[in-house]
């Protein structure tokens, strides 16, 4: 807005002085026409040398032209003395009229910062940080966050279908070893819908809700081993394929990333635009669908030691992407359904630190056995 502002004055001044010079330069185009005119007048016949061989009526004649003249010549000059100062009282009205544009932009320039001080003051730099990191802003209304998240949950009709041909997908592009093949089952699979069901009905004191859809994620995990076992069972492959191995080695790193990752899915569920690109790029970061189609072909292979790897992958993914759902859903403060005692919260916060220990502890250890090598 200060930025604005001061084009705007800069431009009147910039104005201003193209119309003054402009004033200026007519003022002068006359006055050198007066002198033009001047000079002509006094060099014309009539002067000294028009008296010589005159006779006395000839002579009064030529003195009367002499005056004339000088007549001519005094008008002349007043002209340019009237002209000289019509041209000064141009550039002092444009010098008032350029000190008042420039006093105009600075009072609409403090008037600016005086605004922003206001905004600011008064602030801590912890409450300055909040609203610039405020997740509450576009946020949508409860009612239509509770539809959204529990219609992308749902495990019967439509998602059953959809699960079943990410699946497919998944495990064919495991076996060909296509990147793309595997992202586009990513994009379709509607597992993280259930997580993010389960935690909805955690924030919000639903035990009936957390019941229903832990319920079908477990139905929807076994519906995807049985599913990929028979596919890998069938399929003309035995050997491990590079993307199947990537998904046997789980990480601290794989934590992080189904965190944040889950963290940004809650949040773009959540949006009153429900148009964004956030819910695609978390599932192709967090990667449920993959690893657990690689239980499958361990299973089909009797590979106990990958079907270990890829269902730790895969319990990571879930759980962290549901514990990060659970803590922006809080955070917005949805209404609770049921609100608990706070010693039913103690006792609530206390498994919740017990259950991500135990989650992470593989990890922290293999961590730890890295570090020490």
């Amino acid at each position: 807005m200060a930025e604005d502002t001061n084009k705007q004055a800069k431009k009147k001044i910039v104005i201003m002085d193209n119309r003054a010079g402009r004033r200026a330069a007519k003022l002068e185009e006359e006055k050198a026409k007066a002198l033009a005119a001047e000079v002509s007048g006094e060099d014309t016949p009539g002067g000294d040398m028009a008296f010589v061989g005159l006779d006395g009526a000839d002579n009064a004649d030529a003195i009367k032209s002499d005056k004339s003249t000088e007549a001519v010549g005094a008008s002349h000059e007043k002209g340019l003395k009237g002209l000289e100062e019509k041209l000064h009282e141009e550039r002092v009205r444009h010098k008032e009229e350029a000190h008042e544009f420039r006093e105009e932009s600075r009072e609409l320039l403090h008037e600016h910062y005086e605004e922003i001080n206001k905004q600011i003051s008064g602030k801590s730099f912890k409450e300055i940080l909040a609203g610039t990191f405020s997740i509450k802003e576009d946020t949508a209304a409860p009612e239509v966050i509770r539809d959204r998240i529990l219609s992308g949950g749902q495990v019967t009709g439509t998602n059953m279908v959809i699960m079943s041909c990410a699946i497919m997908i998944a495990s064919i592009g495991l076996t060909v070893n296509s990147i793309p093949v595997i992202i586009g089952a990513m994009l379709v699979s509607p597992l993280m819908g259930s997580l993010h069901a389960i935690a909805y009905g955690s924030v919000t004191g639903n035990g009936y809700m957390i019941e229903r859809y832990l319920t079908g994620i477990i139905m929807q995990t076994i519906i995807s081993l049985v599913t990929s076992t028979i596919y890998f069972t069938l399929a003309p492959i035995s050997t491990a394929t590079s993307e199947l191995l990537a998904r046997t080695s789980p990480s601290f790193y794989d934590v992080l990333i189904a965190i944040f990752g889950g963290v940004a899915g809650i949040i773009g569920q959540t949006r009153e635009d429900k148009a964004n690109n956030v819910i695609p790029g978390v599932a192709i970061a967090t990667a449920i669908m993959p690893p657990l189609c690689t239980c499958g072909f361990s299973l089909a292979n009797h590979n106990w030691e990958m079907l270990k790897g890829a269902g730790y992958l895969y319990l990571i993914n879930c759980y962290f992407i549901y514990s990060s759902a659970e803590v922006v859903l809080t955070l917005l403060k949805l209404p609770e359904g049921v609100k608990l005692t706070p010693d039913e919260k103690r006792r609530y916060t206390i498994r919740k630190v017990r259950t991500t220990l135990i989650v992470l502890l593989p990890c922290i250890v293999l961590l730890f056995s890295l570090g020490m090598k």
